[in-house]
């Protein structure tokens, strides 16, 4: 198995991506940390990851807060004995968001909380047992409206997805010299509750995205996960502060 024995904590566990997360991760022999702020949704990814026979655990994390994120890591080390892979999947984007000009600053706030306080955090209290260790790899999930403009902007989304590439590097640099290697992946649209609840109830938004993509088509959860799974395990070895696109052309169609 890819990652046999890995100890991997996925934040915003309980649905989406994180959810699946869990699941191939578990499949390929991780021990899982479902890290969720909703205690039910993180809970039932636990029971799903052991009804198909794998290892995980829960913990209840809100990652902008630094007691949580310090009680996440706390747990997978006590738990497991171990940290091999932080995930940071955890991330919101509110409908309220708009551009600069009718957003309201607690809208901005709240993004740029979870979305880039909650990614410092976790890595300010997963990285000192990962350079203990002298390995560990680090995997922040961006999005391809960090590489490109946007005509219907979410201006705090972007800004924050734009600002973890920024960290990605840095960390990449600093830490890769001690055995810990930070990725981001930017992922396209994708068939998540977030994007599709939206989507959903604004046809025009779904079409116009649609036809922007060369391939016609939403991506699905797994197909992020698959690539995160090559950055968790050994294989990506000498993969060291890359964004890895995958968005099915969308981010390279000049119409």
């Amino acid at each position: 198995m890819r990652l046999q024995d890995k100890v991997a904590i996925i934040t915003g566990g309980g649905s989406g991506m994180g959810r699946t997360a869990a699941l191939i991760f578990a499949g390929h022999g991780a021990k899982v940390v479902v890290a969720e702020f909703s205690e039910a949704a993180g809970r039932e990814t636990v029971d799903l990851v052991e009804a198909a026979g794998g290892t995980a655990s829960f913990v209840r994390a809100d990652v902008s807060s630094e007691v949580d994120a310090k009680s996440m890591v706390d747990h997978a080390i006590s738990t497991y004995g171990r940290l091999d892979v932080l995930y940071n999947n955890a991330g919101i984007m509110p409908e309220a968001d708009h551009s600069v000009i009718d957003t309201d600053v607690a809208v901005w706030d709240q993004v740029m909380a979870v979305n880039v306080r909650g990614i410092f955090l976790g890595c300010k209290y997963a990285i000192p047992h990962m350079a203990e260790q002298g390995s560990g790899s680090i995997i922040n999930i961006a999005s391809f409206v960090a590489l490109v403009g946007c005509s219907v902007p979410q201006d705090a989304y972007t800004a924050s997805k734009g600002a973890l590439l920024a960290l990605t590097r840095s960390l990449a640099v600093q830490f890769g010299p001690k055995g810990i290697r930070t990725n981001a992946i930017c992922p396209g649209p994708i068939e998540t509750p977030m994007l599709m609840d939206w989507l959903l109830k604004d046809e025009a938004a779904k079409q116009l995205r649609l036809a922007r993509n060369p391939t016609g088509r939403f991506g699905k959860p797994e197909e992020i996960v698959n690539m995160a799974v090559y950055l968790a395990s050994d294989e990506s070895r000498f993969t060291n502060g890359a964004q890895l696109v995958v968005d099915g052309g969308i981010s390279v169609n000049y119409f």
